[in-house]
């Protein structure tokens, strides 16, 4: 199993670039970022300055949308790291959330979506896509090679995953959870003709090591229960459009029925205030928290279900620590 972090791109942007090369000293295969421009900083600036300076770990965003960049704008940025850098990227993408809602825009259709990984996948690799009524191609770029990587929760969003991604992004760390969702994409590609092996699974949770005491346990929860947050606003997208019943496991719906209003100058970072409907037990099942052996035993239950990647959220107060654990006790375990 691989192991990747995610980072905020807050500045200084040079230390986003530090963190990315003591992840790749420590072990770690991937570098993701958020990306949304006008809450932190541009991120395909900063992956030239991480792939100048580090010489194995890939960088993507943890997700991009189709919606604030031309798609050839997107698949260009892609192209030209990847002639630069010698292929090291990757492109996490989704309908959008905080990017596009910051702006006043809604995520984009599914539709959309599904066309604008046709258009950055065919254009990210070398070859010609048709876009209106135009025969596009980047001649100047042959030898790009790009993967894109579907994030997705709710059922048709799940099947277009497993009918056009070359990855899929759970962002949340249940096994359960974990196991539905990995099975919803794998008939989905069974049913388009695809070979579900062939398909990456990329897990993405906030990570947090420390110790088992109650009062550790409680600090740790109270640092990550922002990405229960993050992860509600997705599912009241679910619920809005397929009711509370049935169509994704019922612990995504139950739990956001205190969900009040959210404010995205707050969003993913630890004490956020518009995070407290989010109970104890979601940020046990969302994130990883604890122990050593909490992690290796969480993380050996994702591989059994076919993982292929582990991406830690690094936003709270320990990210030296628990990249530094990771590095040493961790990673040489799974990978």
């Amino acid at each position: 199993m691989d192991v990747g972090v995610v980072l905020q791109c807050d500045p200084p942007a040079m230390g986003v670039v530090e963190l990315a090369k003591r992840a790749e000293a420590a072990g770690f295969s991937h570098v993701w970022t958020f990306d949304s421009h006008v809450l932190w900083q541009e991120p395909f600036v900063i992956y030239s300055k991480i792939l100048a300076e580090t010489d194995r770990v890939v960088v993507g965003p943890m997700v991009t949308n189709p919606g604030t960049r031309d798609w050839t704008v997107t698949a260009s940025l892609f192209a030209t790291l990847n002639e630069m850098y010698g292929n090291r990227t990757v492109c996490g993408i989704g309908r959008g959330d905080s990017a596009l809602r910051v702006l006043g825009s809604r995520p984009t259709t599914l539709a959309e979506l599904r066309e604008c990984v046709r258009v950055i996948r065919e254009l990210g690799n070398g070859r010609s896509v048709r876009l209106r009524d135009r025969d596009l191609r980047f001649a100047w770029a042959p030898d790009s090679r790009l993967e894109v990587w579907v994030a997705a929760y709710g059922p048709k969003a799940l099947a277009l995953a497993g009918e056009v991604g070359d990855g899929y992004i759970l962002q949340l760390a249940d096994p359960d959870i974990a196991a539905w969702m990995i099975r919803a994409v794998r008939e989905a590609a069974e049913r388009a003709g695809r070979d579900p092996a062939a398909i990456r699974f990329c897990v993405a949770a906030p990570a947090y090591v420390g110790d088992g005491s109650q009062e550790s346990m409680a600090h740790q929860r109270d640092q990550t229960r922002w990405f229960g947050g993050m992860v509600g606003n997705h599912v009241a997208d679910i619920v809005a459009r397929y009711g509370a019943d049935g169509a994704v496991p019922t612990v995504l719906t139950d739990y956001i029925k205190g969900r009040q209003g959210y404010d995205y100058a707050q969003h993913g970072r630890a004490g956020n205030i518009h995070a407290g409907f989010v109970p104890d037990a979601i940020v046990d099942r969302f994130c990883v928290l604890g122990p050593i052996e909490h992690h290796l035993k969480r993380l050996a239950e994702l591989k059994e279900l076919g993982v292929d990647q582990f991406a830690l959220y690094l936003q709270h107060d320990a990210k030296e620590s628990t990249l530094a654990a990771y590095g040493e006790q961790i990673i040489p375990a799974v990978a």
